[in-house]
Protein backbone atom coordinates (compact mmCIF):
# COMPACT_ATOMS: atom_id res chain seq x y z
CA UNK A 1 0.00 0.00 0.00
CA UNK A 2 2.70 2.22 1.13
CA UNK A 3 4.63 1.67 -2.75
CA UNK A 4 1.19 2.22 -4.89
CA UNK A 5 0.77 5.07 -3.27
CA UNK A 6 4.00 6.46 -3.88
CA UNK A 7 5.11 8.61 -7.03
CA UNK A 8 7.40 6.99 -8.88
CA UNK A 9 7.05 3.67 -7.40
CA UNK A 10 5.41 1.08 -9.34
CA UNK A 11 4.74 -2.32 -8.06
CA UNK A 12 4.83 -5.06 -10.67
CA UNK A 13 4.64 -8.09 -8.79
CA UNK A 14 4.17 -9.67 -5.40
CA UNK A 15 5.16 -13.38 -4.24
CA UNK A 16 4.06 -15.22 -1.36
CA UNK A 17 7.11 -17.94 -1.38
CA UNK A 18 11.05 -18.03 -3.11
CA UNK A 19 10.15 -19.84 -5.77
CA UNK A 20 7.21 -17.56 -6.93
CA UNK A 21 9.77 -14.59 -6.41
CA UNK A 22 11.84 -15.99 -9.30
CA UNK A 23 9.26 -16.77 -11.82
CA UNK A 24 7.61 -13.38 -10.81
CA UNK A 25 11.07 -11.47 -10.74
CA UNK A 26 11.47 -13.72 -14.72
CA UNK A 27 8.01 -12.58 -15.96
CA UNK A 28 8.29 -8.29 -14.74
CA UNK A 29 11.91 -7.60 -15.03
CA UNK A 30 11.66 -5.21 -11.93
CA UNK A 31 14.37 -2.64 -11.00
CA UNK A 32 14.46 -3.68 -6.93
CA UNK A 33 13.07 -6.82 -5.34
CA UNK A 34 12.70 -6.91 -1.77
CA UNK A 35 13.15 -10.14 -0.75
CA UNK A 36 12.32 -11.51 2.47
CA UNK A 37 15.07 -14.58 3.93
CA UNK A 38 12.36 -16.79 5.74
CA UNK A 39 9.60 -18.23 3.52
CA UNK A 40 7.81 -21.25 3.02
CA UNK A 41 9.48 -23.58 -0.27
CA UNK A 42 12.21 -21.79 -1.32
CA UNK A 43 13.56 -19.18 1.37
CA UNK A 44 14.72 -15.99 0.45
CA UNK A 45 18.80 -17.21 0.29
CA UNK A 46 18.07 -19.17 -2.79
CA UNK A 47 15.34 -17.35 -4.35
CA UNK A 48 18.03 -14.53 -4.32
CA UNK A 49 21.03 -16.56 -5.83
CA UNK A 50 18.68 -17.54 -8.13
CA UNK A 51 17.50 -14.10 -9.56
CA UNK A 52 20.86 -12.80 -9.79
CA UNK A 53 22.84 -15.96 -11.78
CA UNK A 54 19.41 -15.76 -14.28
CA UNK A 55 19.82 -13.47 -17.35
CA UNK A 56 16.49 -13.46 -17.42
CA UNK A 57 16.32 -11.28 -14.46
CA UNK A 58 19.26 -9.38 -15.18
CA UNK A 59 18.84 -5.88 -13.96
CA UNK A 60 16.82 -7.02 -10.85
CA UNK A 61 19.05 -5.31 -7.44
CA UNK A 62 17.17 -7.45 -4.71
CA UNK A 63 17.15 -5.57 -0.98
CA UNK A 64 16.81 -8.28 1.30
CA UNK A 65 14.84 -7.81 4.35
CA UNK A 66 16.14 -9.04 7.32
CA UNK A 67 16.06 -9.09 11.50
CA UNK A 68 19.76 -9.02 11.76
CA UNK A 69 20.71 -9.64 14.99
CA UNK A 70 18.71 -12.71 14.90
CA UNK A 71 19.47 -13.97 11.55
CA UNK A 72 22.62 -15.47 10.55
CA UNK A 73 22.23 -16.30 7.34
CA UNK A 74 22.70 -12.59 6.40
CA UNK A 75 25.83 -13.79 5.34
CA UNK A 76 24.90 -16.29 2.71
CA UNK A 77 22.60 -13.67 1.47
CA UNK A 78 25.25 -11.05 0.46
CA UNK A 79 27.05 -14.49 -1.22
CA UNK A 80 24.13 -15.25 -3.04
CA UNK A 81 24.06 -11.52 -4.55
CA UNK A 82 22.13 -9.50 -2.40
CA UNK A 83 22.65 -5.59 -3.03
CA UNK A 84 21.81 -4.67 0.46
CA UNK A 85 19.64 -5.01 3.43
CA UNK A 86 16.83 -3.12 5.37
CA UNK A 87 15.90 -4.39 8.57
CA UNK A 88 12.01 -5.10 9.47
CA UNK A 89 11.50 -2.10 11.73
CA UNK A 90 12.68 0.20 8.67
CA UNK A 91 10.95 3.40 8.92
CA UNK A 92 8.21 3.96 5.83
CA UNK A 93 10.04 7.04 4.71
CA UNK A 94 13.45 5.19 5.16
CA UNK A 95 12.13 1.94 3.06
CA UNK A 96 11.76 4.43 0.06
CA UNK A 97 14.76 6.12 0.21
CA UNK A 98 16.24 2.77 0.02
CA UNK A 99 14.52 1.64 -2.96
CA UNK A 100 15.17 5.17 -4.36
CA UNK A 101 19.10 4.55 -4.12
CA UNK A 102 18.81 0.77 -4.96
CA UNK A 103 17.08 1.42 -8.21
CA UNK A 104 19.82 4.36 -9.13
CA UNK A 105 22.41 2.09 -8.31
CA UNK A 106 24.55 3.77 -5.84
CA UNK A 107 25.60 3.24 -2.38
CA UNK A 108 23.72 -0.04 -1.02
CA UNK A 109 24.54 -0.29 2.91
CA UNK A 110 24.27 2.60 4.97
CA UNK A 111 26.74 2.66 7.48
CA UNK A 112 25.68 1.69 10.62
CA UNK A 113 24.35 -1.53 8.75
CA UNK A 114 27.83 -2.15 7.65
CA UNK A 115 29.48 -1.50 10.74
CA UNK A 116 27.17 -4.48 11.99
CA UNK A 117 28.49 -6.29 9.30
CA UNK A 118 32.06 -5.91 9.83
CA UNK A 119 31.48 -6.65 13.83
CA UNK A 120 29.97 -10.53 12.57
CA UNK A 121 32.94 -10.89 10.51
CA UNK A 122 35.23 -10.23 13.90
CA UNK A 123 33.86 -12.47 15.32
CA UNK A 124 34.48 -15.30 13.31
CA UNK A 125 38.29 -14.23 13.51
CA UNK A 126 40.99 -14.38 11.26
CA UNK A 127 40.63 -16.57 7.73
CA UNK A 128 42.94 -19.63 8.08
CA UNK A 129 43.33 -19.89 4.39
CA UNK A 130 45.58 -18.05 1.68
CA UNK A 131 43.59 -14.74 0.35
CA UNK A 132 42.78 -15.36 -3.17
CA UNK A 133 44.68 -14.11 -5.69
CA UNK A 134 43.33 -10.02 -6.37
CA UNK A 135 43.61 -8.05 -9.60
CA UNK A 136 46.09 -5.33 -9.57
CA UNK A 137 44.61 -2.39 -7.61
CA UNK A 138 46.63 0.62 -6.91
CA UNK A 139 47.83 2.18 -3.54
CA UNK A 140 44.85 4.51 -3.72
CA UNK A 141 42.88 2.17 -4.53
CA UNK A 142 43.51 -0.26 -1.65
CA UNK A 143 43.07 2.43 0.54
CA UNK A 144 39.38 3.06 -0.54
CA UNK A 145 38.30 -0.18 -0.48
CA UNK A 146 40.08 -0.96 3.23
CA UNK A 147 37.80 1.93 4.13
CA UNK A 148 34.72 0.98 2.37
CA UNK A 149 35.01 -2.45 4.33
CA UNK A 150 35.27 -0.56 7.52
CA UNK A 151 31.79 0.97 7.33
CA UNK A 152 32.64 4.60 5.68
CA UNK A 153 30.97 6.77 3.91
CA UNK A 154 32.27 8.47 0.61
CA UNK A 155 32.24 12.13 2.58
CA UNK A 156 34.21 9.68 5.80
CA UNK A 157 36.42 8.15 3.41
CA UNK A 158 37.59 11.74 1.81
CA UNK A 159 38.29 13.06 5.04
CA UNK A 160 39.91 10.05 6.10
CA UNK A 161 42.37 9.95 3.32
CA UNK A 162 42.78 13.64 2.30
CA UNK A 163 40.35 13.39 -0.95
CA UNK A 164 37.68 15.19 -2.38
CA UNK A 165 34.11 13.48 -2.04
CA UNK A 166 33.93 13.14 -6.04
CA UNK A 167 37.62 11.66 -6.51
CA UNK A 168 36.58 9.26 -3.43
CA UNK A 169 32.86 7.98 -5.90
CA UNK A 170 35.40 8.19 -8.79
CA UNK A 171 37.69 5.29 -7.12
CA UNK A 172 34.63 3.40 -6.02
CA UNK A 173 33.04 3.36 -9.19
CA UNK A 174 36.75 2.08 -10.45
CA UNK A 175 37.04 -0.75 -7.86
CA UNK A 176 33.41 -1.70 -8.52
CA UNK A 177 34.42 -2.40 -12.15
CA UNK A 178 37.64 -3.93 -11.43
CA UNK A 179 36.64 -6.18 -9.15
CA UNK A 180 33.29 -7.16 -10.68
CA UNK A 181 31.82 -6.65 -7.69
CA UNK A 182 27.75 -5.48 -8.66
CA UNK A 183 27.63 -2.65 -5.45
CA UNK A 184 28.99 -1.53 -1.75
CA UNK A 185 27.96 -4.83 -0.26
CA UNK A 186 29.90 -7.27 -2.31
CA UNK A 187 32.95 -4.74 -2.09
CA UNK A 188 33.11 -5.27 1.72
CA UNK A 189 32.72 -9.26 1.31
CA UNK A 190 35.39 -8.95 -1.68
CA UNK A 191 37.59 -7.06 1.23
CA UNK A 192 37.58 -9.49 3.77
CA UNK A 193 37.82 -12.32 1.81
CA UNK A 194 40.46 -11.33 -0.02
CA UNK A 195 42.54 -9.47 3.12
CA UNK A 196 42.76 -6.46 2.03
CA UNK A 197 41.53 -6.06 5.56
CA UNK A 198 40.97 -7.81 8.08
CA UNK A 199 38.55 -8.17 11.09
CA UNK A 200 39.37 -5.20 14.16
CA UNK A 201 40.70 -3.38 11.75
CA UNK A 202 39.32 0.13 11.89
CA UNK A 203 42.01 2.32 9.91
Amino acid sequence: MLLDATDGIEVVGEASDGAEAVDVVRRTRPDVVLMDIRMPRVDGIEATRRICADPACHGARVLVLTTFDQDDLVFAALHAGASGFLLKETRPQDLLQAIEVVAAGDALLAPGVTRRLIARFTELGPAPAPPPAVPDLTGRERDVLAAVATGRSNREIGEDLHMGYGTVKTHVSHLLTKLGCRDRAQLVVFAYEHHITVPGDRR
